[in-house]
């Protein structure tokens, strides 16, 4: 008996945070005996989506600038109408070669509004076709907000239309979708909570640090990693830092921060063992993405939150105050922030006990693959309607 199939569709623009979690999620599968096919369309990033993992990568799209205004492709040119054209066709081309029993679209209909080009066409795919599959959309916790009137309405449409789950990849305890999106309870049927996609628990590592400053992708880390260099220099020289400047930052700014790095920092671009060095350290000082909080959150590590704001994002900063509310972290605004003010809040947050971490569920990976087979496995056939249109149906 053939395992069952997955599409699994994922498109990160600036940093690696939706890749990295769609990655843990498509390597939870795998151990659940599913076939997974990964299609991306970021810049690659080693290491992922992981072994076991067929992908497909379509040509490179990134965000023009920080507030995702625009795409451009791989060499930093404006996207194309014919590029886009190029990209709707390897995707529908690759869908029809996997022929799978499960599509996961991972943020659209809510997020990644950019896409659309490719992703309606495919959606009219999987409507047109007449081998029936599960369908599902791959949600982080919480959302993107204050978006233009008209979204919110069109994205209900689309869920109701097209796709038999949401997958909120989060504890309701912490956080609920109808917080973010007020018109949640149009598809409640659909929304189903998978826990935070965590990583499992860490090996201690072979080294330790007393701080470890993390800058995600590194594509918007810059100013971070350069403050961090500069609050060292301020606080007792036997502290010990790690400063992990991600696989995106500019190889002219890693060269500037390395040669002004003092006595006690050291500055990499990717360690595999970070949540054992969380483990380990006394602090973490980074951005509050989503799988940056997860790995803190599994670790047990005191926290300094400097939420991503730029474009009008509200996502980190929401995560980065409910946290703090919960007496799990610290939080400096991103704007204004000095290597004075940096050094300030770091030696307050050493000072304070390591804190206490909730019961919250961080299993996600797993439950969204335990989710996966049993709808899939208990689902009926449905009739389909015209291509473009599929019928409203419960999940």
């Amino acid at each position: 008996m053939s395992r069952p199939r997955v599409f699994f569709y994922v498109q990160h623009l600036l940093g690696i945070g939706h890749l990295a979690r769609a990655s843990r999620i498509a390597g939870a599968l795998v151990e659940r005996d599913f076939e997974v096919t990964m299609v991306t369309g970021g810049t690659p990033v080693p290491g992922f989506p992981g072994e076991g993992v067929q992908t497909v990568a379509l040509p490179t799209v990134t965000a023009g600038d920080k507030g995702f205004s625009g795409l451009v492709d791989g060499d930093g040119n404006p996207v194309t109408a014919a590029f886009q054209e190029h990209r709707r066709d390897l995707l529908i081309e690759a869908f029809r070669r996997t022929e799978p029993d499960v599509v996961i679209i991972e943020a659209f209909p809510f997020g990644r509004r950019q896409m659309r080009f490719e992703l309606l066409p495919l959606l009219a795919e999987i409507a047109a076709s007449s081998r029936p599959q599960l369908v599902a959309t791959s949600l982080r916790d919480i959302l993107q907000e204050r978006v233009k009137p008209g979204r919110a309405e069109e994205t209900v449409e689309l869920v109701k239309n097209h796709f038999d789950l949401v997958l909120v990849h989060g504890d309701p305890g912490f956080a609920r979708i109808e917080e973010t999106f007020p018109l949640a309870d149009e598809v409640r049927d659909k929304v189903v909570y998978t826990g935070l996609v965590a990583p499992p628990p860490p090996n201690e590592a072979a080294e330790k640090f007393d701080i470890v400053v993390s800058a995600g992708g590194g594509a918007v880390g810059r100013e971070l990693i350069g403050a961090a260099l500069e609050a060292a220099k301020l606080l007792p020289n036997a502290l010990r830092w790690c400063l992990i400047a991600g696989p995106n930052l500019p190889q002219a700014d890693f060269d500037t921060f390395a040669a002004a790095a003092p006595e006690g920092v050291s500055l990499f671009r990717f360690r595999r063992d970070f949540g054992g060095l969380l483990g380990g350290a006394r602090l973490s000082v980074s951005q509050a993405g989503y799988n940056t909080v997860c790995d803190i959150l599994r670790a047990g590590c005191a926290c300094l939150l400097i939420p991503f704001t730029a474009g009008g994002e509200t996502e980190q900063s929401t995560r980065a105050a409910r946290l703090e509310q919960l007496d799990l972290a610290g939080v400096l605004p991103e704007e204004g922030i000095t290597p004075e003010l940096l050094a300030a809040k770091v030696s307050f947050m050493l000072a304070r006990p390591r804190p206490a971490i909730p019961p919250l569920d961080l299993d996600g990976a797993a439950g969204t693959a335990r989710i996966i087979g049993e709808r899939l496995s208990s689902r009926q056939s449905f009739p389909h309607p015209a291509p473009g249109l599929r019928p409203t149906r419960s999940a």
